[in-house]
Formats: C-alpha cells, sequence, structure tokens
C-alpha cells in the first residue's frame, strides 16, 4: 500500500473538490523547506499562555497531564503535540493560542514522560500510541459539548490512526497536519542529507528520557546507557528501545503497526490533512491518493511550509497559516465561537 502511494504521490496533488480557505504562499524570507522548518521552531515569538494544569491518571496505572487554555466551557478542542512536544514548542503554544483567541477551549494532551514530570512505567509513548487519546475522549464526553482534535506530526499520525481503527464518531472535527504516515518511510527520509540534524535532535531528546529512566532501574530490555549512547537513528532506537518496550516484534513491526496511513479509509469524522510537499520529515508515500482516503478526509498538499511551518507574510508582521487554516476549518464544522477575536 505505501510503495503505491509513493508512485501515485508524483502525479498532480490531488485536492479533494471540497476544500476551502486561501492557499498558503510561503513568505518571500523564509525560501525552501529547510527555513520554513527551522525559523518557526527556534526563532518565532509566540505569546506566552496562561494554561491550567490537570493530572490525568490512565487506566494501565501510568499518568500523564493535561494542559487547559481558553474559556472553562464550551466545546472543547483536543490538541496532539508532535515527538517529544509540549508547552515549551513555539508550534504548540501558536496553535493553543490561536484557539484560545478564536474562543475555544482548548486542551493538551502531553504524551507520557511530555509534561515536566516522568511518567511511571518504564514503557512511555510511541507513533502509534493511541490509548491515552481514546481514554482522554472517554473521559470529556460526559461533559456533553462537541468535541474536536489537531495532531500534529506524529500527533496527527495518532490522531488519525485512532480515528480510522476505532471509526469512531465522537468528534466533530479533526485536523492532521505533517503526518508522517507511513512511518518506514518518513524514518528513511529523515536518515538523509540535513534531515539528519532534525533526527539527531530528536533521537538525542528520546534518549535523554531513556538514560533518565535507567539511573532508577532496569527497564526489561537488556539495554545499558553504553549500548543506548550507539543509538543515533529512529531506526536503530525504534528497534532496540521502542519496538520491545510496547511489544512489537521489531522496528519493521512497529513501523507496519503503528503507522495511520492504511486506516485512512476508515475515518469518519470530518479531517482536515495538510502536508507540505518539501517537507524534510515526509516520504512521497506519506502523500496518499484519493483511493486511500476516507470520504470524510479534505486533503490539502501544498508545494511548499516545510514540517509543520507553513509561515506567510512579510519579515515584519509573520503569519502562520497554519493556524488560520486549522481554525478555519474548526470554525466551519463546530461553528463560530463565542467571544472570537478573529
Amino acid at each position: 500500500m505505501a510503495e503505491a502511494a509513493a508512485d501515485a504521490s508524483r502525479d498532480p496533488d490531488p485536492v479533494r473538490p471540497d476544500a476551502v480557505g486561501a492557499p498558503f504562499a510561503p513568505a518571500w524570507w523564509l525560501p525552501g523547506a529547510h527555513l520554513q522548518t527551522i525559523w518557526p521552531a527556534l526563532l518565532r515569538a509566540v505569546p506566552a499562555v496562561a494554561a491550567r494544569r490537570q493530572a490525568l491518571e490512565l487506566p494501565d496505572g501510568d499518568i500523564t497531564y493535561l494542559d487547559w487554555v481558553g474559556p472553562a466551557d464550551g466545546p472543547i478542542v483536543i490538541v496532539l503535540p508532535g515527538l517529544q512536544g509540549g508547552l515549551g514548542s513555539p508550534y504548540v503554544r501558536g496553535l493553543l493560542h490561536a484557539l484560545a483567541a478564536q474562543g475555544r477551549r482548548a486542551v493538551l494532551l502531553n504524551h507520557r514522560g511530555c509534561g515536566g514530570t516522568p511518567n511511571r512505567l518504564a514503557r512511555s509513548y510511541h507513533s502509534g500510541w493511541t490509548a491515552d487519546l481514546d481514554f482522554l475522549v472517554a473521559h470529556l464526553r460526559p461533559l456533553a459539548v462537541p468535541l474536536a482534535a489537531v495532531g500534529v506530526s506524529i500527533g496527527g499520525n495518532i490522531l488519525l490512526k485512532w480515528l480510522g481503527e476505532s471509526g469512531t464518531t465522537a468528534l466533530t472535527a479533526a485536523c492532521a497536519v505533517s503526518v508522517p504516515c507511513d512511518l518506514a518511510g518518513s524514518a528513511r527520509e529523515l536518515d538523509r542529507g540535513f534531515a539528519q540534524t532534525y533526527q539527531g535532535h530528536l533521537v538525542r531528546s528520546l534518549r535523554h528520557d531513556v538514560a533518565r529512566k535507567l539511573v532508577s532501574g532496569d527497564l526489561g530490555i537488556g539495554l545499558d546507557a553504553r549500548i543506548l549512547g550507539g543509538l543515533d537513528t529512529f531506526r536503530r532506537f525504534d528497534d532496540r528501545v521502542t519496538a520491545p518496550l510496547h511489544g512489537f516484534a521489531d522496528v519493521d513491526d512497529y513501523y507496519e503497526q503503528a503507522s495511520s496511513l492504511p486506516w485512512l479509509h476508515r475515518v469518519r469524522v470530518p479531517t482536515l490533512m495538510l502536508a507540505a510537499r518539501n517537507d524534510p520529515f515526509l516520504s512521497a508515500s506519506c502523500f496518499p491518493t484519493p483511493q486511500l482516503l476516507s470520504p470524510a478526509i479534505t486533503w490539502e498538499p501544498t508545494s511548499a511550509g516545510g514540517h509543520a511551518g507553513f509561515v506567510t507574510g512579510p519579515p515584519s508582521t509573520p503569519r502562520s497559516w497554519l493556524e488560520q487554516r486549522v481554525c478555519d476549518f474548526i470554525d466551519q464544522t463546530l461553528g463560530p465561537a463565542e467571544g472570537a477575536k478573529r
């Protein structure tokens, strides 16, 4: 399936006829994939958000944390960050700030161990870990308010996989941005050329978290500090740590089972998928053909934008087209929020 998607994705972009919104025009002063990826991640000034933290006790005895922004009532938008992402990530704060300005109640679902406090279990999370999202939605449904979700990068993969495998209609809307929906293909892309810089940064962060757990005791997978230090690519780390910790046979079994690509045709919730053709994190196989998409998915590939970048406007007043597009889509599905500052 992934190979077929890779071949067909070289054809003109199969944008659905119901796609709406102004097309993305990249900032002239941020040309190319890497500037669109790096500038918003490192240099963009994002307003602080006043988050209200809540501990979320999980059914397996583990714990993670929720960060709430916006009004105390009304519809809820769940935000799922990318790998190792959290409130310290500008794209996360940007989304939370934009949703709150829209008058939405937004909640960041931190991945286990990424909320500033280590989680309790030896395992933490992975790119296809849908259990915590499923539990959070079940936890919120008694509030009897409309629910939506936004996932970025692997947060988007988790969201799409959950939507497809569960067949749920519990959400009113979903948005998935810059999604490595074929994890094996994405791992290959991140092991090439300049993209290895992103891989190195993320793998070092993952190793740091595992090393912190090793100090507290054995993880039960025959891992020590020396072995951990040699895991310098996603494939090596996932084969030696992620796969055994989470019950996969090996890295290939993990990538196959955790990828959202095979589940896209089963999505029943109105869903916006955004991705840039020049995203350095994504292989051609991460750009699904129409045959792989559910009718519920609005697929909007762009020619530029980098990975979770999509910066437009002049250098004096740069703007995030990504945040605008996500808010527009949520407006269309949930209806305009009261008290919006748009």
